[in-house]
């Protein structure tokens, strides 16, 4: 993430931008960059966000840029100076609000005439003004929507042909179409492909007839009926469709309608963390060192949500049932139906929400929601991650006077193999921290972002051998 926006840089962009290969969101909005759009920025084939916006940049959008994943990337050209015919395969993909105030660009797909000079756009105001002129605009504009609505739907016929139902292409153009892939992928949602239940709905997959796989969440008749997994539902669409990151699961796409509410993701191969760690095949496969990366990824996730969004993001159900493990064991956050953004204007009193077991003490009495809430949720399944199963009871036993006397190697997962000195010490901080996030104290548990960049710099201070940690303080 390079995010350089709302500065004073001036001059062209550097080209050396293209070398960043990995780069996931890149904002230069708002600065005073000038000359045209590098062409090497279509070497960034990871992107899925670019703001280039209020800017002072020209000439035209660069072909290269057609190389990038416009599909599912976040394109912001808005209020420039550019100018020329935008290329096919980026008009296709994107919406107009992506590149409009830019008076210079015109697109045969869009129907968007080039704008010549102030004098001439003048004259045509003027003329316009003229009734007669009026009346022919009007036909004009008329038959020109009736051709393009033509011309749209020849296009997406044909995309139906070439691509036999490919979701993630013709998403955008005609939700019909991809409502009858997913209907014919499950056969109706029959029940040989549901793969899981979440809080409230059951979980199926979808493979489409061009061998991509996504997940599809269908709440059940009476479930839509209900109020509450109702909300859960729009507020989920709600939360999914304003945040993204690399460690939270992606919403493409949604159905609300009163005989049927779905909700479309990526599909994450490995399923649940808490199918994962009571599967001990799956338990050994999930090695130390992929442990501690799940770690790092959840507080990632977690920080972003309290700490760069605006307003902050509270989760309010972290559990082993609400991390999901893909192909290479990366975690990805997902049930976002009880979250809910912090209003800075309000008391943020609500219900009880949560599974039980990893729900902040607090709240059994206070009722207020907090980021600290997620804080220890996170420090709960920090410690289950480390230990193969639920702490229990050694999460009241760690405020206790005799939590010195529990030795952190006596708590680990007994079916992985014995630790190198290295991943002890990381192992050992995650743990620490984990405990630091169950403070009884909400305001002395650590911030989100704090953990999430410590855990980057492990370190054993005293040199302890690590047969002789404790876990207590």
């Amino acid at each position: 993430m390079l995010q350089l926006g709302s500065n004073m840089f001036s001059g062209p962009i550097p080209t050396q931008i293209g070398n960043l290969r990995n780069l996931n969101e890149l904002d230069l909005s708002h600065n005073k960059f000038t000359s045209s759009i590098p062409t090497e920025i279509g070497d960034l084939g990871q992107l899925t966000v670019l703001d280039l916006s209020h800017k002072k940049l020209n000439g035209p959008i660069p072909t290269q840029m057609s190389k990038l994943n416009l599909t599912f990337m976040d394109l912001d050209l808005r209020y420039n100076e550019l100018e020329g015919l935008i290329p096919d395969e980026i008009a296709l993909k994107t919406r107009p609000d992506s590149w409009n105030n830019n008076e210079g660009l015109c697109s045969h797909y869009w129907n968007l005439p080039c704008r010549g000079s102030k004098k001439r756009l003048k004259i045509l105001i003027i003329i316009s003004l003229s009734g007669i002129i009026i009346l022919v605009a009007f036909v004009i504009v008329t038959v020109r929507f009736l051709f393009r609505q033509k011309l749209i739907n020849s296009i997406i016929e044909t995309t139906r042909a070439q691509q036999n139902g490919d979701i993630f292409s013709i998403w955008n153009y005609n939700g019909t179409i991809a409502y009858n892939d997913i209907m014919e992928a499950t056969e109706e949602f029959d029940i040989r492909y549901c793969i899981g239940t979440g809080g409230y709905g059951s979980v199926y997959i979808a493979k489409l007839p061009t061998g991509k796989v996504v997940a599809v969440k269908k709440l059940h008749r009476l479930e839509a009926e209900e109020k509450v997994f109702e909300k859960s539902f729009t507020n989920e669409i709600h939360v999914l469709t304003r945040i993204r990151h690399r460690n939270i699961v992606k919403l493409y796409g949604f159905c609300s309608h009163p005989r049927c509410n779905f909700l479309v993701y990526e599909y994450i191969e490995r399923g649940s963390l808490a199918y994962v760690l009571g599967n001990e095949a799956e338990a050994v496969e999930l090695d130390w060192k992929k442990r501690i990366n799940v770690i790092k990824g959840v507080a990632h996730a977690l920080s972003y949500m309290h700490h760069d969004c605006t307003p902050p993001l509270i989760h309010r159900d972290i559990s082993n049932n609400n991390v999901l493990l893909d192909a290479d064991l990366e975690p990805h956050v997902t049930d976002f139906g009880t979250s809910r953004f912090q209003n800075p204007d309000s008391s943020n009193h609500t219900i009880l929400a949560g599974t039980y077991g990893y729900i902040a003490p607090e709240l059994a009495y206070t009722m207020v929601v907090t980021e600290k809430c997620d804080v220890y949720s996170f420090g709960v399944l920090a410690i289950e991650i480390i230990m193969g199963k639920h702490p229990g009871e050694l999460i009241s036993s760690l405020s206790f006077p005799n939590a010195k006397d529990i030795i952190l190697k006596e708590v680990l997962d007994s079916r992985l193999p014995p630790l190198t000195q290295l991943v002890a010490q990381d192992l050992t901080f995650s743990m620490m921290l984990g405990i630091a996030c169950l403070h009884t104290n909400s305001k002395s548990r650590p911030t989100m972002q704090y953990v999430s960049q410590e855990l980057g710099s492990p370190m054993n201070p005293d040199g302890i051998p690590f047969a002789q940690i404790h876990c207590g303080n």
